[in-house]
């Protein structure tokens, strides 16, 4: 059985510094956390953000997941990105999760990792910065002299926890408020509801919700659900009756009884070679 032992030290995204740092405390440094796997990697990895509103990064949504799937053989890395709390706004968030699939694409030979199989996985908020990078991928700059800055940003597939996804009808106006500012423009607005920024090259996805969720209403996964499906894009739908906002896995380490989203979730991450 695997312990926390696991977990290594966390890594600067940005060795000297991330642009536009407001200062140099821990508040301005994003950083990976690795989690490896003791014997039964599969090669695929994951990029974990952790909800709390653009606020503060609970740890049930990202330590804990990274546990979970390191069990089932996925090499884990926890993203802290930066905050509105501590004065950042988009695109602040996008850079530090763009900048963390590069930089896990860049570094997968010695972490054994298979390039092509690399997702994002987030919750509440920083579901809403998985999707984000979902829809406003780039390939990567071929001309750069930064080898991370070189990999494209693209998840291979992305998984979303009760996720913020509109900032318009159906948002959380506290994550709303910490990435935009009170006064963000329609424009801006529009840019940052990612169901309207779905695409036929948006990647696979696992969505699931639930309907007693008050915090994030059930509309915003359904919304981007909608967008994938006019988009051709595969997805696995998942709305639970009972459960409110921001429950994770609604188990601890070693996870034995873990939410069904759990096992559902596995079962789709075999069929897109993930697990085995």
């Amino acid at each position: 059985m695997l312990g926390r032992a696991q977990m290594q030290t966390s890594i600067p995204l940005w060795p000297n510094g991330a642009p536009s740092a407001l200062g140099t405390s821990s508040n301005d440094i994003p950083t990976l956390t690795p989690y490896l796997c003791a014997s039964n990697a599969t090669g695929a990895a994951m990029v974990i953000c952790p909800g709390g509103g653009y606020a503060h990064l609970a740890p049930h949504e990202g330590n804990d997941y990274a546990l979970w799937l390191n069990q089932h053989g996925v090499t884990c890395f926890v993203l802290k990105y930066r905050l509105g709390s501590h004065g950042y706004r988009h695109p602040a968030m996008l850079n530090d999760a763009a900048r963390a699939v590069r930089w896990v694409r860049a570094h997968a030979a010695d972490y054994k990792i298979d390039a092509h199989r690399v997702g994002i996985m987030g919750s509440s908020a920083g579901g809403h910065l998985a999707a984000t990078l979902l829809t406003h991928f780039d390939t990567g700059n071929t001309n750069s002299a930064d080898a991370v800055e070189r990999q494209s940003s693209q998840p291979n597939l992305g998984i979303l926890c009760y996720a913020v996804i509109s900032m318009g009808e159906f948002a959380h106006k506290g994550s709303r408020n910490n990435l935009l500012g009170t006064n963000a423009p329609p424009e801006l607005l529009k840019l940052l509801s990612n169901e309207l920024q779905v695409t036929p090259n948006t990647p696979p996805c696992f969505l699931w919700t639930t309907f007693e969720d008050k915090t994030v209403p059930m509309e915003n996964t359904l919304l981007f659900a909608e967008a994938l499906r006019k988009n051709h894009v595969p997805f696995d739908l998942h709305v639970y009756q009972k459960g409110g906002h921001g429950m994770g896995l609604k188990d601890k380490f070693p996870f034995a009884n873990p939410h069904p989203w759990a096992g559902d979730c596995l079962f789709w991450l075999k069929a897109q070679s993930f697990v085995n």
